[in-house]
């Protein structure tokens, strides 16, 4: 853009020069001519590399490039050197105008890209501290992140408390609590405290790398209606030539023709649907939303059905503590911590889930553990035995229990020397926005929803009757889901498929649209996916769909613009109508149809999630 701003100032510069030589020296005709000629040399040659490359490589842009060429060969052949330089000059700056509405994409990448160069202080195995390019650590590092630090990968914090921004790579913009056992993400920063991780994942197969390789995919991609209209982009340049050649023929006007030549340049039409599909892309990474490709930006405004999964999609995806019924006397804090302490000396599950809920502080300290399969631990404490597991343990070391409540999901007994506490409940929690996004969905026309799930039916069906949701299919294999979106399909839906598992990959590409939770989500789901919500947040789903139709909106408007103004100084340059300076004239009437291209996209810039929910049609 630099070089080509300065050969067409270049340019100006001598055209002024040889007009106003012209003006103080009539008699010097030639010099003025030679001005002229040295402007239109110096822009001709980038020009002509152009539409040599066009010829080699037919595109939209082409066309463009080909009709200035023409153009400017007639304006030379009649011998008006002016406006054969200056009608190069008004095409640079309309493909300048086409560069910059794509560079808040290029720009944007180019943000995310940086985060994953940033400093790391990584633990030597002597304990000390070392500063090192983020680009060299790996897998299994441990890491020290201090406030003000961008997060230098994926990683598992194993100390400390911190909140980290993380609006960069999941669009929230709510700082993420961090504490042992939470797993940030690379490019975050820290705002406060100091974090020490061991690192999970790095470079491209980092959260931060797989956004920036889906941003790139999509940038490159190129909307349908473009591959449409490229489809047809040498007929238009024939038909363009013979609406040329019959206004010569008709008004013996060369002014008109050229100026058809000019004003049929289709630099508007080519560029609505690639600026709307950019900004469209551009805006839903700002909300956490990567499109994959621009083709699903516009499938997404035509889905009528929502197929998900509910392990890991509508809940959590891991256990948490729903209730307690604990016997009378136990004091709930105590019989927690010590339940958190027993189960942080275990890699079952369940004891993961209660590890969590450790407190600073705790006075429980639990040593000599056993783990009994199948049953669950037996631990010492200063105060005598304590057992955590299922009623056969407490059986075999003849404790008595209260009665086990009816629960869908584990339950765990807890008792400390011989005396039995309580039971725990845990269960796979609905994400809290569920219940909204079901509803937000409902209100955009989405009426058929069926839950598939993997899981038993009892769960399925508590998940489903909680959201409003009538059709469940579960104990579903992979082969079950895919052949459940090919059913909805051939009885003409267009469904939208959302999962985060391994089994949910294939009906993800089955589907009209695959959207695959990103923060959890396995490698294939996220490759088979045409969609990734970077922040796993349900709530992005409808906004996604809204986004769309607000897209296909505005492509609808951008196309009227550049096909109809095209038509409308194509119709007054064969005409006549554009005067003696006909050309330059269209060439300006050419830029300002861009103008209006741009300006109409960027209202789409402005598009916001939370003032847009109206925009259901």
């Amino acid at each position: 853009m630099a070089v080509q701003l300065t050969l067409a100032m270049t340019t100006i510069g001598l055209i002024l020069l040889s007009l106003l030589w012209r003006y103080l020296a009539p008699q010097q005709a030639a010099i003025s001519d030679l001005l002229a000629g040295v402007a239109w040399l110096i822009v001709a040659v980038p020009v002509f590399r152009a539409g040599l490359h066009s010829l080699r490589h037919p595109d939209l842009h082409g066309v463009t490039d080909l009709l200035i060429v023409l153009a400017m060969l007639g304006a030379w052949a009649l011998g008006d050197l002016i406006t054969a330089a200056l009608l190069p000059v008004l095409m640079i700056f309309g493909h300048m105008l086409e560069e910059r509405s794509v560079m808040g994409t290029r720009q944007a990448i180019a943000g995310l890209t940086k985060l994953t160069r940033s400093k790391a202080r990584r633990l030597c195995d002597d304990g000390t501290l070392k500063t090192v390019d983020s680009r060299v650590i790996k897998k299994g590092d441990i890491v020290e992140i201090r406030a003000g630090d961008n997060v230098p990968a994926d990683g598992k914090v194993i100390s400390g408390y911190a909140s980290i921004d993380v609006a960069s790579i999941t669009g929230e913009s709510v700082p993420q609590e961090a504490s042992p056992g939470s797993l940030i993400f690379g490019g975050a920063i820290n705002l406060n405290g100091v974090l020490r991780m061991v690192v999970t994942q790095t470079g491209e197969h980092s959260t931060l790398g797989k956004v920036i390789a889906l941003m790139k995919d999509a940038e490159q991609a190129k909307p349908p209606i473009t591959r449409l209209l490229e489809r047809y982009a040498s007929h238009y340049l024939i038909l363009v030539l013979l609406i040329s050649a019959s206004t010569w023929f008709i008004t013996y006007d060369s002014q008109a023709m050229l100026a058809v030549l000019v004003a049929a340049c289709p630099c508007a039409l080519v560029l609505s649907a690639p600026a709307t599909a950019m900004a469209g892309i551009a805006v839903a990474a700002r909300h956490g939303i990567l499109i994959r490709n621009a083709a699903f930006l516009e499938e997404l405004a035509d889905v009528d059905a929502l197929i998900i999964d509910k392990t890991g999609t509508l809940t959590q995806g891991r256990l948490r503590l729903v209730d307690t019924r604990l016997t009378e006397g136990s004091d709930y804090h105590s019989v927690l911590q010590l339940a958190a302490a027993l189960g942080a000396t275990s890699s079952h599950p369940v004891s993961h889930a209660l590890a969590e809920y450790a407190q600073p502080g705790s006075t429980w300290v639990v040593k000599n553990t056993q783990e009994k399969q199948g049953f669950g631990l037996v631990a010492e404490t200063c105060g005598g035995p304590a057992l955590m597991g299922r009623a056969d343990l407490f059986a075999e070391y003849s404790i008595a229990t209260s009665e086990q409540p009816d629960h869908n999901g584990p339950l765990v007994g807890i008792a400390h020397n011989g005396t039995f506490l309580g039971w725990l409940l845990l269960a796979d929690t609905l994400r809290p926005e569920a219940l909204e996004t079901l509803q937000g969905l409902r209100d955009l026309g989405i009426e058929k929803r069926l839950l598939l799930t993997g899981d038993h039916l009892k769960a399925a069906n508590t998940v489903a009757q909680t959201l409003g949701i009538l059709d469940v299919v579960a104990h579903a294999l992979p082969a079950t889901k895919l052949q459940e979106v090919q059913k909805a399909v051939s009885e003409g839906w267009r469904p939208l498929v959302v999962g985060d598992g391994i089994n949910d990959a294939l009906a993800l590409k089955a589907g009209a649209v695959g959207i695959a939770m990103g923060a959890n989500g396995a490698d294939i789901t996220l490759v088979s996916a045409d969609v990734v919500l970077t922040g796993s947040d349900l709530r992005r789903l409808p906004c996604a769909i809204r986004l769309s139709r607000k897209c296909r909106s505005t492509l609808m408007v951008n196309v009227f613009i550049g096909l109809g103004w095209t038509i409308l100084i194509v119709v007054a340059a064969a005409l006549g109508w554009l005067g003696g300076a006909g050309a330059l004239v269209a060439a300006l009437l050419h830029n300002l149809s861009t103008l209006m291209v741009l300006g109409n996209t960027g209202r789409l810039l402005q598009f916001d999630e939370t003032g847009n929910k109206s925009d259901v049609v």
